[in-house]
C-alpha cells in the first residue's frame, strides 16, 4: 500500500541512498534556503514537471499560470509570462499595495492543486530533501501537499535531519561506514562553499570554522561572483545573499545583495523571508552612516512580522527608528505603521489611539517640504485616515477624505503618475459607498477598477458583493465565476460563490465549493457549518454531522455548531441528547434564535408547554414579528390552554408577509371551535 514517508538521517548522501531505495521518483527537489530562499525545492519540483504538463496538458497549467509564476518567475522561461497587474507593474517606490503570508499561503493552494490534478494523468513521487533547512514557505507548501494528496496517485517522500510530519510514518536512513577523506583542508574549505553552505559533511564543516577568516571571505567572493551572472531572482534572494553577508564588504556588496533580495520579496509577499532579510540587513548597515537603508530594512522587517503574528516584535521595531532619529519621514512613516497595528490588528483594537498616531503621520506629511512628496503623502496619509474613521463609524467624513484625496490627485499629477495608488482611493471610495447603501455609484467604481486592473480579483468580488445586495444573482455569480477563472485560490471567493450559488438553489455547485474551501483548510469553521447546513437540508445528516462533529473538535463551544448537533439529534429522535446540545448553545449565545426555537420544539414535545412558550416568546423579541415563530407560539399557547392568546398569535401572524395562510386559518378555526366547546355552544350529532 503506497504511504507518504519521512526518512531522518544526519547526512544527506545517507538519506539520498535511503528514499533511493523508495523509487522511482517523478521528481527531486533540494529544499535548502541558502539555495534559492522561498520556495527552494518546489521551483526545482516544477521545473522537472512543467515542460511536459506544458506540452501534454496546456489548459491545467494556463488555469494555474498566476500561482505556478508568483514567486517563480524563472519559470516562465517554460510556460511563459504571469498576467499583468498594477502592482507588479508600477515602480516600486509608487507601490502601495502590498501582499503577506495569507497571499503567499493561498498561492500554494493553487500549487498543491495543479500537482493534484497532474496526478490525475499520471501517478508520481516527488521527494522532497533538506526539508529540516527550508524556508517556511517550502515548509507550509509540503505540508499541504502532504495532508491534501491522496499517496496512491501522488506520494511525497519528505527528508531531512530530525524531521518528523503529522500522522507520517518514519524511517531512518542507516549511516554509512567511514571512510578515509584525504582531501586538504583547503579543498575540504572550497567543497563547503560551493555547496552554498549546505554541505552536511562534518569534515568540510569543521575545515571551513577553522581556515582563515581572510581567505574564507575571499572565496565566498568568488562564489557569488561566479552566480552572479544570469542568476534568477531565486538565486539572487539565497545563494548570492549568503555569500556577500560573509565576503570580504559584508556593510557594501553585503547590505546591496541584500537589499535587492527584500525588495524582491516585498514585492511578492515572502513574510518570512522578508522579516530575515531585513534584520540580517540591519546587522550589516551603520545606522548612522546609511540612515536611509537601515530604516528602509527595519521598516520591512516590522511590517512582516505582523502577517506572522508577531505584533509587539513589530511595535518595538518601529519605536527603535523613532529613538534612534528625529528625521520627519521617519516619524510620519512610523506614527502611521503604528496608527495601523492599533487600528486593524491589536486586540482588543483601539481606534482612538490609531486616531492619533494618524493625525501625527498627517501633521507631518503636510509639512513635507517638497511640493510633489507633500502632495503624495498628505493624499496617503488621508487615505489611511479614513480607514480608521470608517472603523470609527464615521463613514461620512471617511468618504469626504478619500474624495479630496482623488479629486487633488487627478487635478494635481498626470494620468500615468502613482497609479496604483489612485486606484487604492478608489477601491475605498467604493467600499464605503458600498458601506453607506450607494449601490449604483459602488458598482460603478468597481466596474472602473476592473478595466483598470482585471486580474486583481478583488474588485471582481467586490463588484459581486454589490450586485447581490441589489438582488442580480446573475451578476453576481458571473464576477465570481470570472474571478475562479483568473484567481489564484482564494477561500473566500469560493465561499462567496457556494453562498451565492445557494440563493439560486444550484445546491450541487455550492457543495462543491464547499468540499473544495474545505479541501484548502479544513480548519474553516464557517464553511463547516455553512456545509453542514446544506447537507441537512438535502436530508445528507450523516455528512452534515460529520462536519459538526469536526467543527465542535476546532470549536467547542460555538453555538451555531452546537445548535446544529441538537438540530440532527431532533432529526434522529433522540430528545435528551438535544436538549443538552441547545442548552450547551444558549449557556454560549442565550439569545441565539435558532437554538431556542429548536429547544421549544424538545420542550412541546415532552409537554413541557409553558418552556416551549417562553423560548419561543425570547425568540420574538430578538427576530421581531414572524409568521412562523408566532404559528409554533400559538400552537404552544393553544396546546396550554391559552387559547386567546393562540388567537392573537395567529391573527398577527396572518397580517405578515410569507405567512403560512392555510396552517394559520386551520389552527384559528380550532382555536375558535375549542372557545366554542368551553362555552357549551358546540353541538353533537346522533
Amino acid at each position: 500500500m503506497s504511504e507518504h514517508l519521512v526518512i531522518v538521517g544526519n547526512r544527506r548522501a545517507d538519506r539520498e541512498r535511503r528514499w533511493a531505495q523508495e523509487g522511482p521518483h517523478t521528481a527531486v527537489g533540494r529544499c535548502h534556503r541558502r539555495l534559492r530562499g522561498p520556495y527552494t525545492g518546489v521551483d526545482e519540483v516544477l521545473a522537472a514537471l512543467l515542460g511536459e504538463a506544458a506540452a501534454e496538458h496546456p489548459d491545467l497549467v494556463e488555469q494555474h499560470r498566476v500561482e505556478l509564476l508568483y514567486g517563480m518567475p524563472e519559470l516562465a522561461e517554460i510556460i511563459g509570462p504571469a498576467p499583468s497587474t498594477l502592482a507588479a507593474d508600477s515602480p516600486f517606490t509608487e507601490r502601495t499595495r502590498f501582499f503577506g503570508s495569507g497571499m503567499i499561503r493561498c498561492m500554494s493552494q493553487g500549487v498543491v492543486t495543479f500537482l493534484l490534478r497532474l496526478a490525475e494523468h499520471r501517478p508520481m513521487s516527488l521527494v522532497f530533501e533538506d526539508l529540516h533547512e527550508a524556508e517556511p514557505t517550502t515548509r507550509e507548501l509540503v505540508t499541504i501537499l502532504v495532508r491534501r494528496a491522496d499517496p496512491a496517485r501522488l506520494r511525497v517522500v519528505v527528508s531531512g535531519a530530525e524531521l518528523s510530519v503529522d500522522g507520517l510514518r518514519t524511517v531512518r536512513a542507516e549511516p554509512s561506514e567511514s571512510t578515509v577523506d584525504d582531501r586538504s583542508s583547503a579543498e575540504l574549505v572550497a567543497a563547503y562553499i560551493a555547496s552554498d553552505g549546505t554541505s552536511e559533511d562534518p569534515a568540510e564543516l569543521a575545515a571551513y570554522r577553522a581556515a582563515d577568516p581572510a581567505l574564507v571571505a575571499a572565496q565566498h567572493d568568488r562564489r557569488a561572483d561566479e552566480l552572479e551572472p544570469g542568476s534568477s531572482w531565486g538565486t539572487k534572494v539565497g545563494a548570492i545573499t549568503y555569500h556577500r553577508e560573509r565576503g570580504t564588504d559584508p556593510g557594501g556588496a553585503g547590505r546591496e545583495a541584500l537589499a535587492r533580495a527584500l525588495q524582491f520579496c516585498v514585492e511578492v509577499g515572502f513574510s518570512a523571508a522578508i522579516a530575515d532579510l531585513g534584520m540580517r540587513g540591519r546587522a550589516v548597515t551603520d545606522p548612522v552612516a546609511q540612515q536611509r537603508v537601515y530604516c528602509e530594512f527595519t521598516c520591512q522587517a516590522a511590517a512582516a512580522l505582523v502577517p506572522l503574528g508577531d505584533l509587539e516584535g513589530s511595535l518595538r521595531l518601529y519605536e527603535d527608528l523613532r529613538h534612534r532619529y528625529p528625521l520627519p519621514r521617519v516619524h510620519m512613516t512610523t506614527s502611521y505603521a503604528i496608527a495601523m497595528l492599533y487600528t486593524r490588528f491589536f486586540t482588543p483594537r483601539d481606534h482612538e489611539k490609531a486616531l492619533e498616531w494618524q493625525n501625527n503621520a498627517l501633521a507631518i506629511a503636510s509639512l513635507l517640504p517638497d511640493e510633489r512628496e507633500r502632495l503624495v503623502f498628505t493624499g496617503f496619509q488621508n487615505n489611511a485616515l479614513a480607514l480608521i474613521e470608517m472603523h470609527r463609524g464615521n463613514l461620512g467624513r471617511a468618504l469626504e477624505l478619500i474624495n479630496t484625496g482623488i479629486d487633488r490627485l487627478d487635478r494635481e499629477l498626470d494620468p500615468d503618475q502613482w497609479v496604483l495608488h489612485r486606484s487604492q482611493l478608489l477601491y475605498n471610495r467604493a467600499r464605503l459607498l458600498l458601506a453607506t447603501g450607494r449601490l449604483d455609484e459602488a458598482y460603478a467604481d468597481y466596474t472602473t477598477l476592473v478595466g483598470l486592473d482585471p486580474y486583481y480579483t478583488d474588485y471582481l468580488s467586490e463588484r459581486a458583493k454589490v450586485s447581490r445586495k441589489r438582488g442580480d444573482f446573475a451578476a453576481a455569480l458571473a464576477d465570481y465565476d470570472h474571478a475562479v477563472r483568473l484567481a489564484p485560490p482564494f477561500p473566500e471567493l469560493y465561499y462567496n460563490r457556494a453562498t451565492a450559488r445557494i440563493e439560486v438553489g444550484d445546491t450541487g455547485g455550492a457543495l462543491a465549493d464547499l468540499d473544495y474551501v474545505l479541501e484548502m483548510e479544513p480548519d474553516e469553521v464557517d464553511t463547516r457549518i455553512t456545509r453542514a447546513d446544506l447537507l441537512l437540508g438535502l436530508d445528507r445528516v450523516d455528512e452534515a454531522e460529520a462536519d459538526v462533529l469536526a467543527g465542535l473538535a476546532l470549536l467547542p463551544g460555538e453555538p451555531r455548531l452546537l445548535c446544529m448537533a441538537g438540530t440532527i439529534a431532533l432529526e434522529r429522535g433522540e430528545p435528551e441528547r438535544a436538549l443538552r446540545a441547545l442548552d450547551a448553545a444558549l449557556a454560549a449565545d442565550p439569545d441565539y434564535p435558532a437554538a431556542l426555537v429548536n429547544r421549544a420544539a424538545v420542550h412541546f414535545d415532552a409537554g413541557r408547554l409553558e418552556h416551549a412558550v417562553e423560548d419561543l416568546t425570547r425568540t420574538l423579541e430578538q427576530v421581531g414579528a414572524d409568521p412562523d415563530v408566532l404559528f409554533n407560539r400559538g400552537v404552544a399557547l393553544r396546546a396550554s390552554g391559552q387559547v386567546e392568546l393562540a388567537l392573537r398569535d395567529f391573527d398577527a401572524a396572518l397580517e405578515l408577509p410569507g405567512a403560512d395562510e392555510a396552517e394559520l386559518r386551520g389552527q384559528r378555526a380550532a382555536c375558535l371551535a375549542d372557545q366554542r366547546l368551553r362555552s357549551g355552544h358546540s353541538t353533537v350529532s346522533s
